[in-house]
Parts: structure tokens; sequence; C-alpha cells
């Protein structure tokens, strides 16, 4: 890839989108206790296709302008937060994350919203840690606003670690 291109996303790459988030799952593997997490669900594409009708997905597209990497996002109260941020591993550690971030920001700025909001793994290198280079911070249980204590919430039911999980915000 000559240069991080980043775009929306247009409705017939819905299709595209969970192989790139299953792409980046990959990566878990090399955590033992979270490999499993390489096999688990991703977002169907009908999931992607309501956020592309909305204007809040973005991806980062090769030299051929085929998606290899993409943010998927919601406007939440006044926040925009973020569902998903993937890069499929191919193209892993070139920038494609950070330029990805990058234009949600910039999205969530244009729109006036207050911050943008995350949840995430707090001691896994490529999320917690990666967004605290950006602002982010993590939340405390009692900071943490009741949507973002519904998602945790969530995603323990369905199996992550609590301990584990984190709320983050980075105020605009």
């Amino acid at each position: 890839m000559s240069r991080a291109l980043i775009r929306l996303a247009r409705p017939s790459e819905a299709n595209l989108l969970p192989a790139i988030e299953r792409s980046a799952g990959q990566l878990f593997r090399t955590l033992p206790d979270l490999a499993w997490i390489a096999d688990d669900r991703v977002a169907e594409p009908e999931d992607y296709a309501e956020l592309i009708a909305l204007g809040l997905v973005w991806v980062a597209v090769d030299d051929d302008d085929r998606p290899v990497g993409m943010v998927a996002a919601e406007t939440e109260e006044a926040s925009l937060h973020i569902h998903e941020l993937d890069v499929g591993a191919p193209d892993q550690g070139r920038g494609l994350g950070r330029a990805l971030l990058t234009v949600a920001l910039e999205a969530a700025r244009q729109r006036g919203l207050a911050d943008l909001t995350l949840t995430t793994f707090r001691d896994v290198a490529w999320n917690a840690p990666f967004y605290e280079r950006f602002g982010f911070r993590i939340l405390e249980p009692h900071d943490t606003p009741p949507r973002l204590t519904g998602k945790l919430e969530a995603e323990i039911a369905r199996g992550l670690p609590a301990d584990r999980r984190c709320a983050m915000r980075l105020s605009l």
C-alpha cells in the first residue's frame, strides 16, 4: 500500500467488513487466555449496512480501492461510540488503525459531539494502551455512564472477562 486512504464505506461493502473483523481478531491467537476470541462471533453485514447508511463507517482501502481496515461508530447521546476498529491481519502495523481513529475523531468534532467512547481490553497492547496514546482515558466504574456500563455488562455476559474490560472516553 503506497499511502493510507480512508473514505466512507459504500453500501456494497457491508458484506466485506465481517471478514476484516475476523482477520483482525486473529491477533488474539497470540494471547493464550484470549485466543478463543479469534473464533468468536463478528458483526453481520446487516449491522454494518445500518451504520454505513448513517455515514458512520470509514474504511482504509488498498491501492485497488478494496477495504482492508475499518472503523464503525454510532452516535449515542452526545458521543460518537466506536463499535469496531479493525485492520485485517496482512495490513496491520502500517498506521491504518491510527488513521482510522483520526478520521473518527474528526467526524465527532465536525458533528459537534462532546466525546468519543468505546469499550475494550485494558491490558491488551492494541486495545486500551493504543487508545491512551490518543488521549482516551479509562473510566472508573463510578465515572462510567449507564450506556457504557450496559455495553460492558453485555460483553461480560457473552464471555469476555470482567476484570479485563473497560470503558474509555476521549473528551473533545
